[in-house]
C-alpha cells in the first residue's frame, strides 16, 4: 500500500499546538493560505474506529478515536496530542439527522448544528451548518460524499472547503478511506473536520 502517514509519529508544530488551545473559531486569518489535509479513515490505536488526519507534511494533525463502530451518539474530535477540540453530539428526540456540535467537552452550550437535508427538497445538499450564539457562519455542503467529492459553501456561495480523492505519487488512488481535505482562509479546519465526521454518520459506507 503507498504511504499514507509519512511522519505519524510527529506532532504538529508549535504553533498549531497553541491554536488548538483556543477556542475554534471561523473568522478568516489574515494572510492565510489553504490547509491541505489528509484524511484517514482509520485510527491508529488498536481496535478503534475513526479518523487520523496529517498535514501537507506528514505530521499529525487531528485525530479521533472510536470504541465502537457504527452511528455513535457523541464523537470527539481532538487534536495531536489528544485534547479535544470539538465535541459531536446527535440531537435527542429530532425527526430529522441533526447533530449540536460543542467546543471541546462542554455540554451546556453548543457552537452550532448540523443538520441532514429532505433530498427530494435540495437532491444536491448533503448538509446545513446553522450557527448557534452568533460565533459561526452559516455553511452548506453540496455534491457527492460516497465520491469523496463535495465543497462546503458560506452563506455568500464562497467555496471555503472542499473534499476530494487523493491519489499516491505513482497515481494510484488510495479509494475511499483516504482523502484529501482542502480548508480555504475563512473556514476553521477544526469545524471543517466536524462537518467530514458529520457526513461520515449521514452517508456511512
Amino acid at each position: 500500500m503507498a504511504k499514507v502517514h509519512p511522519n505519524s509519529t510527529a506532532s504538529s508544530s508549535e504553533a498549531r499546538r497553541k491554536k488548538a488551545e483556543a477556542p475554534p473559531s471561523s473568522s478568516p486569518e489574515s494572510g492565510g493560505e489553504a490547509a491541505v489535509l489528509t484524511v484517514w479513515r482509520k485510527s491508529l490505536l488498536f481496535n478503534c474506529s475513526g479518523f487520523t488526519v496529517f498535514d501537507d507534511k506528514g505530521n499529525l494533525f487531528f485525530r479521533v478515536d472510536n470504541y465502537s463502530s457504527g452511528k455513535r451518539a457523541e464523537v470527539v474530535l481532538m487534536d495531536a496530542a489528544g485534547r479535544p477540540l470539538l465535541s459531536i453530539r446527535r440531537k435527542r428526540l429530532s425527526l430529522s439527522e441533526q447533530w449540536l456540535v460543542y467546543e471541546g467537552e462542554d455540554s451546556t452550550a453548543p457552537l452550532f448544528s448540523v443538520k441532514k437535508p429532505f433530498g427530494f427538497l435540495q437532491p444536491r445538499a448533503l448538509a446545513r451548518v446553522a450557527p448557534i450564539g452568533g460565533r459561526f457562519c452559516g455553511y452548506e455542503v453540496e455534491g457527492s460524499f460516497s465520491r469523496r467529492s463535495c465543497a462546503v459553501y458560506d452563506g455568500r456561495r464562497r467555496r471555503v472547503a472542499e473534499i476530494t480523492r487523493k491519489e499516491s505519487a505513482g497515481g494510484v488512488g488510495f479509494g475511499g478511506d483516504v482523502f484529501r481535505l482542502v480548508v480555504l482562509p475563512g473556514l476553521d479546519s477544526a469545524v471543517a473536520m466536524a462537518i467530514v465526521i458529520l457526513l461520515d454518520q449521514m452517508f456511512p459506507s
